[in-house]
């Protein structure tokens, strides 16, 4: 309960210093539309079989799927995008179940990045992925190399980006 909090206030207060001193343009050129992106990497793996490149999630890791639902109880999410990999299914199934969107396959090495976006403006989405391909994904969206691969025992950061009027902001926290 703690974490969705924390997470509500800081996407507000994100929210409201990405769209300070930003001049307003005429109604009628304006097109105002928002777009915030939600990374997280796939919850903990069955690591007991180093042979499996497909594991399931282990103990931890559907409690934290669990846990990844209630803290995006409070979001509009509007899709869910996985990779075609158990642990990712696994990871987004209750948040899934519970907004009752059906989660989209992507691949991260065909993702164009431009129609990603267009396809998802004024959107909520959800991405789940992977070590190596969450913070490229979220470089794509920013337009910069501003995260490295994460630690493949981080299964608790949260990238949000926000695309306001064209203009991408981000955060990263962590919810352990």
């Amino acid at each position: 309960m703690k974490n969705i909090k924390l997470l509500l206030i800081l996407a507000l207060t994100f929210g409201n210093m990405a769209c300070r001193d930003e001049p307003k343009l005429p109604l009628e050129i304006a097109e105002d539309y928002i777009s915030t992106f939600y990374f997280i990497r796939h919850a903990e793996k069955d690591r007991s079989n180093p042979e499996n490149i497909d594991p399931e999630l282990n103990q931890d890791g559907l409690g934290r799927a669990i846990r990844w639902a209630e803290v995006f109880d409070p979001v509009a999410l509007d899709a869910i995008y996985i990779t075609d990999f158990e642990r990712t299914a696994m990871t987004a199934a209750p948040t899934s179940v519970k907004k009752e969107i059906t989660p989209q396959y992507y691949d991260p090495k065909a993702i164009i990045i431009e129609e990603f976006k267009q396809e998802n403006k004024g959107k909520n989405v959800l991405i789940v992925g992977h070590s190596n391909t969450t913070p490229e994904f979220v470089n794509l969206i920013l337009g910069e190399e501003k995260y490295e691969h994460m630690d493949d025992y981080d299964n608790s950061s949260l990238f949000i980006v926000r695309i306001i009027n064209g203009k991408a902001s981000d955060i990263r926290l962590k919810m352990d």
